[in-house]
């Protein structure tokens, strides 16, 4: 970004709420669904229904308003937001305009300039429209388009933060943490590939330290948060050239295309009045008691920003690795139950964002759906600690346990991977060393300690990895000398 420049960034998430049924009818929620089997008269918006209000979504909104510090509305209302689309059965979308749900919350979120605090303007609930599915390329559609109402009144929250971003890195940030917020207090699964977690943001550029608003566009069609970093840096850089070779940016709405990694104009922004929001007549307005936000709140669970202090203050971490750990309430929940079993925390975290993380990437799975339990990632550790098998041996057995499921005891058996700590059945073996390498040793005894590294490698090569380093580095010395 030019210098002369800075950006301005508001994030507006909706994500899908964990419910087994709909917003307002009994269809489910449940995702890969066969298309239009997951429908009613109700979500389809048939003469003579009416919807009637799920109280999960209203405790799970709460959950998450609380979660993000807002302030909850003692009294909030449905409206009917009105616009014409292929994937809105009823032609409009039940939403909240005037009095949603919470306002006024805020997201601490870790910066390269340290930590700093995002502004929520607003959590409202609403209903998810359905999906078009369209002939040829997503952004160059042919000659037709086919529409899935499963989704059609999914719940959703709609959050929106202040725009206190000021670079891609920073809404990613925010983007990530809030999606751990909403794993840890079970409000939604986030899985961005199935639809449940999808941001759209507002971003103008101005001159650096202003405080005035320059023209806003709208991005969308960003659907991970690789695509939401790359999108904005596109954008904001657009921005800046138009308005340096004296041109204006429009008010419009831009679509992100993945695959040219460009953002084309969609379609003019749309203002709130174009949308004629009015009160929905079939849903009577909700009172929202303190007693309700107090349960609500008191079973609230420990949240990563805790989680992470908790982390810090009891086993030592490091703040780098504590917000590794409990940026995912699953790999965080991992860590817990393997430290409750082997009190070696730095270990495990190491194991954790190394080699377990890197197989579970691999094999494209969460935390909680690796086939290796915390129970056997620790017989894994505690064999390296007794010396049966070496740290490196350790990360071929993890491999090997996630791709066949096998306990690490049995995969040490069946591979012969185990150990060689007995001296007399490494003298031999180092004695055919020294005397297949004079030159190394020769240079050991003249005080060359890189020779010794040399001889070490050649034991460990005989002995296909299996010795035991440290009593092989002893043993060696010892015959030189």
């Amino acid at each position: 970004m030019s210098g002369d420049y800075e950006a301005v960034i508001g994030l507006e998430v909706h994500v899908e709420l964990k419910t087994k049924s709909k917003v307002f009818c009994p269809c489910s929620t449940e995702f890969g669904a066969p298309p239009n089997t997951h429908v009613c008269p109700v979500c389809l918006g048939l003469p003579g229904v009416l919807p009637v209000l799920n109280k999960q979504v209203v405790e799970l909104a709460l959950r998450a308003a609380l979660a993000l510090n807002c302030r909850v509305a003692a009294f909030c209302k449905f409206d009917r937001k009105n616009y014409y689309y292929p994937d809105l059965p009823k032609n409009y979308q039940i939403s909240q305009y005037d009095l949603p749900l919470a306002l006024d919350g805020y997201l601490e979120i870790d910066t390269e300039y340290g930590s700093k605090r995002v502004g929520i303007i607003r959590i409202h609930m609403e209903e998810d429209a359905g999906k078009l599915i369209h002939e040829g390329e997503a952004l160059n559609p042919g000659k037709y388009s086919l529409v899935d109402y499963n989704r059609t009144g999914v719940p959703l929250l709609e959050i929106v933060s202040q725009p206190d971003m000021t670079s891609p890195e920073e809404a990613r940030a925010y983007l990530e943490k809030l999606k751990a917020v909403l794993q840890y207090t079970d409000v939604s699964d986030c899985r961005m590939e199935e639809g449940s977690l999808r941001c759209d943001a507002n971003v103008s550029v101005r001159p650096a330290g202003s405080t005035e608003l320059w023209t806003k566009t709208e991005v969308k069609n960003m659907n991970s948060f690789r695509s939401v970093q790359r999108a904005l840096a596109y954008e904001i850089e657009r921005q800046i050239g138009l308005y340096e070779g004296g041109e204006q940016v429009v008010q419009e709405t831009m679509a992100w295309d993945e695959a040219h990694g460009v953002t084309v104009p969609m379609r003019s922004k749309e203002e709130a009045h174009d949308y004629r929001y009015f009160p929905e007549p079939d849903l009577v307005p909700l009172r929202i008691e303190a007693e309700w936000i107090g349960r609500v709140k008191e079973h609230l669970p420990e949240l990563p920003d805790a989680r992470k202090h908790r982390l810090m203050q009891d086993y030592g971490l490091s703040a780098y690795d504590a917000g590794v750990i409990t940026a995912s309430r699953d790999l965080a929940d991992y860590f817990d139950a393997c430290v409750a079993a082997y009190p070696q925390a730095k270990t495990v975290a190491n194991w954790l964002m190394g080699d377990f993380s890197r197989l579970l990437n691999s094999y494209n799975l969460e935390p909680r759906q690796a086939p290796v339990s915390p129970a056997e990632l620790v017989e894994l550790m505690v064999m390296i600690d007794r010396g049966k098998i070496s740290g490196k041996m350790g990360k071929t057995v993890l491999e090997e346990m996630f791709a066949t499921g096998k306990k690490a005891k049995d995969v040490v058996a069946e591979k012969g991977l185990a150990q060689i700590s007995d001296a007399e059945s490494l003298r031999p073996i180092i004695q055919e060393v020294i005397a297949a390498n004079p030159g190394p040793v020769e240079d050991f005894r003249q005080g060359k300690e890189k020779a010794l590294g040399f001889l070490v490698g050649q034991v460990m090569r005989a002995t296909r990895g299996q010795a035991n380093p440290a009593l092989v580095n002893e043993l060696l010395k010892e015959s030189m000398n």
